[in-house]
């Protein structure tokens, strides 16, 4: 039976190296993280709900389960997370809040109001409404360690992880933290059921309460490891968090230059080229303080001529 972390009473809403461990894992375990949903914990309790504005309090927002004490993790080591399953609840919800997404209006926090559609996800689908069904494409919005110095909130994201937002931390894929504190800090939550590119309302996914079953991992982090990285079945990713977004765009395509010099041999120059014909990128999300893009290179194609 695999070690439960419970979310009760384990919620923050920053990363941070200064919190008490709430649980430890040794490496190379396997464990089950409750992630609450992303609003307060039991908030959403019925189809047709409507938030109200005492229901959400910003930025206090994306809680995730932490810290977590990866025994043995050092500042220069490399956190290696395996997701390995997501037990999705039964109800989600996404809404229009004002003042953030895509089309924010920041003086009068007017827009549409606040609109709520909360949605039942069972049978391996997301229930929009009584004609339209979405199949589930589960991911974890916030994962990350603690920050070099200080906090940041779970409504952010950076270096070290966090509010991300990306599809690709999902099961069956592995994402890579540096670790800059001792014991990694590890947290987790914000958990989706699905989210298109850009997570444009800003609670633009299907938010939902989910148990996560993951493994961690330490190795020797690599000289050039800056900013998280993804291994999936098919590619390697990297990601960049930054505003405007272009930055975050050039932040992405330099890891993944350095990534293919390091590991694969391939000169900063020559990879750079590459990337202009190989690349598979886009925003995962443009909604959060910073913004998300992530690279991606098709692994056989550098295992076939670089290998």
């Amino acid at each position: 039976m695999s070690k439960r972390i419970s979310k009760a009473g384990n919620i923050k809403y920053a990363l941070s190296g200064d919190d008490k461990f709430i649980a430890s894992v040794e490496p190379g375990e396997t464990f089950v993280v409750e992630c609450a949903i992303n609003a307060n914990d039991g908030t959403i309790r019925h189809l047709g709900q409507q938030l109200t504005e005492a229901d959400v309090t910003m930025p206090f927002v994306n809680g995730a389960t932490g810290p977590i004490e990866v025994r043995g993790a050092k500042p220069g080591d490399m956190l290696r997370l395996d997701v390995v399953n997501m037990e999705l609840d039964k109800l989600g919800f996404t809404a229009l809040w004002p003042g953030i997404g895509m089309f924010p209006d920041w003086v009068r926090r007017k827009e549409f109001g606040i609109q709520t559609r909360v949605v039942e996800v069972k049978d391996g689908h997301v229930h929009w409404n009584e004609h339209l069904r979405l199949p589930v494409k589960p991911m974890i919005g916030v994962a990350g360690v603690a920050p070099v110095h200080g906090a940041v909130l779970t409504v952010d994201n950076g270096t070290h992880g966090g509010n991300m937002d990306v599809q690709e931390i999902t099961t069956g894929n592995s994402i890579f933290f540096r670790v800059n504190k001792d014991g990694a800090h590890l947290f987790l939550g914000d958990c989706h059921a699905i989210q298109g590119d850009g997570e444009c309302n800003g609670m633009g996914a299907i938010e939902i309460a989910a148990n996560l079953t993951v493994k961690v991992s330490l190795a020797k982090a690599p000289a050039r490891l800056n900013h998280p990285r993804i291994e999936t079945a098919t590619h390697i990713c990297t990601l960049g968090c930054a505003r405007p977004l272009e930055d975050a765009m050039r932040m992405a395509f330099e890891e993944m230059v350095y990534w293919m010099e390091d590991d694969w041999k391939i000169p900063a120059a020559e990879g750079y080229m590459l990337l202009g014909q190989i690349a598979e990128a886009r925003c995962t999300q443009v909604v959060n303080p910073k913004y998300t893009y992530i690279c991606k290179v098709e692994r056989s194609l550098l295992e076939r001529y670089y290998g």
